[in-house]
C-alpha cells in the first residue's frame, strides 16, 4: 500500500494566529495615528537638521552673548528688560547651546530615519503581510480538510516569511532604527510643552532687552563705553528672530507628534518585529509540510482523485 504525506495542521493554526497578530499590531501600538505624526515631525525638522543651519544658530547666539557682555555695565535699575536679560542670559545660552549640540549630534540619525519609507506606510507593513500570512494559512487548513494538493500554498507561506525577514535588510533598518531610537531619547528633554514654552519665553526676554537697548540705553550711554556689539545685535536681531522663530514653531507644532512616536516601542525593536515573525512563518510552513503519512485508500477518496482542482 503506497503512502504519502498530508502534513500537520497545528503549524498552520499557529501561522494564522501569528498573521492575525501581525495585522493587529498597528492597532495595539496606535500606529495609524502615531506613525503619520512621526512623518510630520521629520518633515517639520528637516530644515534645521543640517550642520550649516545649526552653525548659523551658534553664530546668532555668539552675537547675543557679545551684546550681553557690553550691556552688563549698562543694566541699571532704570532698564528692567535689560536687567532681566542680564540675569537670564547665562541659563538661556547654556540651554540653547545644549539643544543645538544635541541636534547636531543627531543629524546622521535623523537622515537615517528620514531615508526609511514614509512613516504613514509603516502600519501597512504589518497589516498587509499579516493578512496574507493568515489568509494563506487558513487556505491551507481548508485544503487539508478537503484533502486538496497544496504544495504551492506551502511555498507561498514560506515566501511570505522570507519576505518579512528580508524587509529590514532591504530598508537597512538594523543600521537606521537604533539611530532613530537614540534621536528620540536625545530629543526627550526639550520636546515637551513646558520646555517649548520656556524657549519661546527666552526670545521674548531677548527681544524686550534688544528694544530697550536700542531705544533707551544706547542714546544715554557714555561716549567712552563700547557698544559696537550691542549695535550688532540691534542690526541683526530681526534676522536672528525671523530665523530662529520657525525652528521654535516647528518644535511647538510637533510636541504631540514626538510624544506619539516616543510612546511606541523603541525603534531598535522594529527590525525584529519583522524578522522574528518571518522566521517563525518559514519554520511553520516547513513543519506543516513535514506531516504524517496517509493511506492510499484515503487518498483515493480525496477530491483531487475525483478531479477536483487545487
Amino acid at each position: 500500500m503506497s503512502r504519502t504525506r498530508t502534513g500537520r495542521r497545528w503549524p498552520l493554526v499557529v501561522a494564522a494566529v501569528l498573521g492575525i497578530g501581525l495585522a493587529l499590531a498597528p492597532v495595539a501600538f496606535q500606529m495609524f495615528t502615531r506613525a503619520p505624526g512621526g512623518g510630520r515631525m521629520l518633515t517639520g525638522f528637516k530644515p534645521y537638521m543640517d550642520t550649516a543651519t545649526i552653525e548659523g544658530f551658534r553664530r546668532d547666539l555668539a552675537v547675543i552673548d557679545a551684546a550681553h557682555a557690553q550691556a552688563q555695565p549698562l543694566a541699571g535699575s532704570r532698564y528692567p528688560s535689560v536687567q532681566s536679560f542680564d540675569r537670564q542670559w547665562p541659563g538661556i545660552d547654556a540651554d540653547m547651546s545644549s539643544m543645538l549640540t544635541t541636534m547636531q549630534g543627531d543629524i546622521t540619525n535623523y537622515r537615517g530615519v528620514a531615508a526609511l519609507p514614509p512613516f504613514a506606510l509603516f502600519p501597512w507593513f504589518f497589516v498587509i503581510p499579516g493578512v496574507l500570512v493568515a489568509g494563506v494559512a487558513l487556505s491551507l487548513l481548508r485544503a487539508r480538510r478537503r484533502r486538496l494538493p497544496a504544495v504551492r500554498r506551502h511555498v507561498a507561506l514560506a515566501v511570505l516569511g522570507l519576505g518579512l525577514v528580508a524587509a529590514p535588510l532591504v530598508f537597512q533598518m538594523f543600521g537606521r532604527a537604533p539611530g532613530g531610537a537614540r534621536m528620540i531619547d536625545d530629543f526627550r528633554p526639550f520636546m515637551t510643552q513646558a520646555k517649548v514654552t520656556q524657549i519661546q519665553g527666552y526670545f521674548l526676554t531677548i527681544g524686550a532687552a534688544e528694544g530697550q537697548l536700542r531705544l533707551e540705553v544706547l542714546p544715554a550711554a557714555p561716549k567712552d563705553v563700547p557698544v559696537d556689539a550691542i549695535r550688532d545685535l540691534n542690526r541683526q536681531w530681526p534676522t536672528i528672530a525671523s530665523t530662529m522663530a520657525p525652528m521654535i514653531g516647528a518644535m511647538a507644532d510637533n510636541v504631540a507628534n514626538y510624544q506619539g512616536i516616543a510612546a511606541m516601542p523603541p525603534f531598535t525593536l522594529f527590525p525584529w518585529f519583522f524578522v522574528i515573525p518571518g522566521v517563525l512563518v518559514v519554520g511553520l510552513a516547513a513543519a506543516a509540510r513535514a506531516g504524517r503519512p496517509a493511506d492510499q485508500h484515503d487518498l483515493a477518496a480525496s477530491p483531487e482523485r475525483q478531479g477536483v482542482p487545487s
